[in-house]
């Protein structure tokens, strides 16, 4: 049975114009043991305490009151409300439209009972995981950043997160430059019962050899020349909670057999020094390099390889580019401006781009943009040049959302007769709009149309 907090059942509101659509989601969410209410008006809805549920479903096409604008009511009032919305006219427009506004994902009638089961489970299990982001936490943790995305690539990731966040097995996060191996890190500590204790991170590339040791194992007054005090190392001072080792092949052979021992028995012992002490903390890494590799290559210890029980593997931006408006949404408003839009054009670019920098390079590119470009819309030729396509005088060329719209139009335009009106009503935009589309991409009828 669907449970939200405590035992109470979770609450859903289905909004459709349609009757029979209302009944048939009713009838396929009870199924699933949630409560299920419905409106065929989008107004009557906000007429209600739309708090007492936990997701909204919402049609996009109604007479009233569109999806859109319902969306963007519910998203003013509260922010962080789970919102479905599913249409028959799915666009392209529609689709970046809806997610800008703060859906947290989009759902294309018709549709089986099983595809939207799956979609609200998906959708509630990564609101519980943000609940639990946030319950417990100081403050000021509130304000640290965390993964934003709601695609299913994401959500598989947050479920492998939530299911060994709590507990005490040593993990390796695997991943490429800017996916968030730190940020992985520190979601598995504050998900954990450790997160009232020590996160301690160190960069292991970042620290020369010889001081290395020092910092993590500690050292005895007296160790070597200018070690005038006892200093306790970084293992000692994250007791019960968690230390995390990025780049950890950038480790020596030497300091790796140490990090293995201390992961056999726990045991600390400070250089210069004979007392061992016993250190309950758990083990994080991250490698920015194929790891596998470096012990086969014999440049990283097997056996503190195979110390490490659970790995994770960040998923690169590429691999879930539909989060991206959200994230430029985040990015946005984390750098300072959140009055700035994007246009569905500039954003056209940068999901096209592979982003082998990931996140952080997304940040860079936002950042510069908006520095040398301070407008209220960021249009494509705001953005940097390496983002634009090159387009010759002749051909232009065509990013991939560009490509696949076009190929969406041309089969609505066959599939219409080549009759405007009903394919623009099926696009879900204007007449004007798809005649400028139409000269756009080329678009000629067959001969005799």
């Amino acid at each position: 049975m669907a449970k939200g907090d405590g035992n109470r059942k979770i609450r859903i509101l289905v909004i459709d114009d349609d009757a029979v659509a209302c009944e048939f989601l009713q009838e396929a969410l009870h199924r699933a043991g949630y409560e299920v209410d419905a409106f065929t008006s989008a107004l009557a809805a906000l007429a209600e305490d739309l708090a007492r549920y936990d997701l909204l479903l919402s049609d996009i096409r109604m007479p009233d009151m569109d999806g859109l604008q319902f969306l963007r009511q519910v998203h003013e009032r509260w922010p962080h409300f789970p919102v479905i919305l599913m249409t028959a006219f799915g666009s392209l427009e529609t689709t970046m439209e809806a997610l800008r506004l703060g859906a947290w994902d989009y759902i294309s009638k018709p549709f089986s009972p099983e595809a939207i089961r799956a979609m609200v489970q998906k959708v509630l299990e990564v609101r519980d995981l943000q609940q639990h982001w946030i319950q417990g936490q100081p403050e000021d943790d509130k304000k640290e950043p965390h993964f934003i995305g709601s695609s299913a690539v994401m959500v598989d990731f947050y479920k492998q997160i939530a299911r060994v966040a709590d507990a005490s097995a040593s993990v390796l996060i695997s991943g490429e430059s800017g996916t968030g191996k730190e940020l992985t890190a520190r979601s598995l500590h504050r998900l954990s019962a450790r997160r009232g204790k020590p996160f301690l991170a160190v960069n292991c590339g970042a620290i020369p050899e010889t001081l290395l040791e020092s910092e993590l194992f500690g050292y005895e007054r007296g160790a070597f020349t200018g070690a005038d005090h006892a200093h306790m190392g970084l293992l000692e001072a994250a007791q019960h909670g968690t230390i995390f080792l990025d780049e950890i092949t950038e480790m020596s052979p030497a300091l790796q057999g140490k990090l293995l021992r201390f992961m056999q028995n726990g045991e600390v012992r400070r250089l210069g020094g004979h007392e061992a002490r016993h250190v309950g903390v758990r083990v994080v890494a991250a490698a920015n390099r194929d790891i596998d590799a470096e012990a086969r290559a014999g440049r990283f210890r097997s056996d503190l390889l195979y110390r490490f029980v659970v790995r994770l593997q960040v998923p690169p931006l590429r691999a879930h580019k539909e989060d991206l408006p959200q994230l430029v949404e985040s990015l946005l408003k984390k750098l300072g401006y959140p009055t700035v839009r994007i246009s569905d054009e500039a954003m056209e670019l940068l999901i096209s781009s592979d982003w082998p920098g990931n996140v952080r390079e997304l940040e860079n590119v936002l950042r510069q943009t908006l520095l040398l470009s301070p407008f209220t819309v960021i249009l494509p030729e705001n953005l940097p040049e390496k983002l634009r396509p090159v387009r010759s005088e002749e051909t232009p060329l065509l990013s991939p959302l560009e490509t696949a719209e076009r190929q969406q139009i041309l089969r609505t335009l066959e599939g219409t007769a080549w009759n405007q009106s009903r394919a623009a009503q099926r696009l879900g935009i204007d007449r004007k709009t798809l005649r400028t589309k139409i000269q756009r991409y080329a678009l000629m009828p067959p001969p005799g149309r």
